[in-house]
């Protein structure tokens, strides 16, 4: 550092400690002061910093204590999960997958599988191996207890399910089965179900545990599942309405039978249960369309009754006649074909089947209207097929809420 450079700091160090603001005079007292100011008269003092005004470290204080939330996350992988602290994750049996809250807590995954016990939101039943597929035999059972008393419902979504599905004479799970106990009654099912779910009732207080079953037989397939387990308050707005196995929210979507596929999928016997949808605001009614069938010549997104292999017309009411629904029916209250006027005094049209989607007896599809709330349908099949009823895929329907300024509502 020059010579200059030094008397620069001694000065500004002197009028520091003597308590004197830049621009104020010295005192007469210190003439050799004075002197070497007015010889560096000009030079502007450097800036000097004993201690920082403020912390510029990016990193938090050693006695920062950081929280979050324990929200939901999405894990690296792609799984829902809950957003935890890294002790807290391995203390409740989670697996780490990814970071959340900035970085400062873990992705969380719950997975569990045979023989298990959970009380975790979020957690996923898996088959034995997963990802690998199992081709054994047996039964993989867990337990699911409330997380919270205030706790009514599960909703159990099927992100994979493929498991041997039913006998091909009268369609009965017979092979492998997907059984749920403990909560309102649930028919077992079969087959191919993925991108499905279903809601339980998970009764009151903490008293009432759900369990979840898939029962393997003897037949070589290599099965694999993944079950999302949510459980769902009671004061919440996306709880199911009572009697409601399925529940779907929003102006559009789509609807499927158990085991429902075009290629291969075949209608499950012995199926009893109701379909709601939520009626979104300022809408009134809700038309269903037979979803379109891109694998057969002649669509089969609709074959409930009769046998597919063969064009086969609508069937409506509940009768015993050739043309009515008395074994397998969907149940769509006061339906209608939209365009088409009813008489005055006409009867509603509620159970439709055969292998035509449409309100009237008839060979053509057609666009089935309702305005009966709240908006639900049951769906029902007895536990004959053969020799009347063959290779009937069950239903797929696509569904478009009518808003209330409709002229048809």
């Amino acid at each position: 550092m020059s010579r200059i450079m030094h008397w620069i700091l001694f000065c500004n160090v002197f009028v520091i400690c003597c308590g004197l603001e830049e621009g104020s005079s010295v005192k007469k007292n210190v003439p050799a002061v004075n002197r070497t100011l007015r010889r560096f008269q000009g030079f502007r003092r450097p800036e000097v910093r004993f201690w920082p005004t403020h912390k510029e470290s990016r990193f938090l204080s050693l006695f920062t204590v950081v929280t979050f939330p324990n929200g939901a996350c999405a894990g690296a992988s792609g799984d829902n999960g809950t957003c935890m602290a890294a002790r807290e994750c391995s203390s409740r049996g989670g697996s780490a997958n990814g970071y959340c809250a900035n970085g400062f807590g873990l992705c969380c995954i719950f997975m569990t599988s045979c023989g298990s016990t959970t009380t975790e939101n979020g957690t996923y039943f898996v088959n034995s191996g997963y990802p690998t597929p199992y081709d054994g035999t047996g039964s993989c059972e867990i337990t699911i207890n409330k997380s919270h008393p205030a706790v009514c419902q599960i909703r159990l979504d099927f992100d994979r399910f493929s498991i041997a599905g039913p006998e091909k004479i009268n369609n009965v799970c017979n092979r492998d089965q997907f059984i749920v106990s403990g909560g309102n009654p649930v028919p077992a099912i079969c087959g191919l179900n993925q991108g499905n779910h279903m809601y339980i009732d998970a009764g009151i207080g903490t008293t009432n545990p759900v369990k979840l079953t898939f029962v393997s037989g003897g037949t070589p397939f290599e099965r694999i599942w993944k079950v999302k387990i949510t459980q769902i308050p009671c004061d919440t707005i996306y709880k199911a309405d009572e009697g409601c196995l399925q529940y779907y929210t929003g102006v559009s979507g789509q609807l499927k039978s158990f085991n429902y596929d075009p290629t291969s999928g075949l209608q499950l016997s012995n199926q009893d249960y109701g379909i709601c949808i939520r009626m979104e605001r300022n809408f009134c009614g809700i038309q269903y369309t037979a979803c379109t069938d891109t694998v057969n010549n002649r669509s089969r997104s609709f074959t409930l009754s009769g046998n597919s292999n063969s064009p086969v017309n609508s069937m409506t009411g509940s009768g015993v006649g050739p043309n009515n629904c008395a074994n397998d029916w969907l149940l769509i209250p006061c339906a209608a074909n939209v365009g088409r006027v009813q008489p005055a005094q006409a009867l509603c049209t509620d159970r439709i089947c055969g292998g035509t989607f449409s309100a009237d007896l008839s060979m053509q599809s057609a666009s089935v209207l309702t305005t009966v709330k709240p908006f639900r349908l049951w769906f029902h099949t007895d536990n004959v097929e053969a020799p009347v009823d063959v290779d009937n895929r069950g239903f797929c329907l696509n569904y478009v809420q009518q808003p209330c300024t409709n002229n048809v509502i």
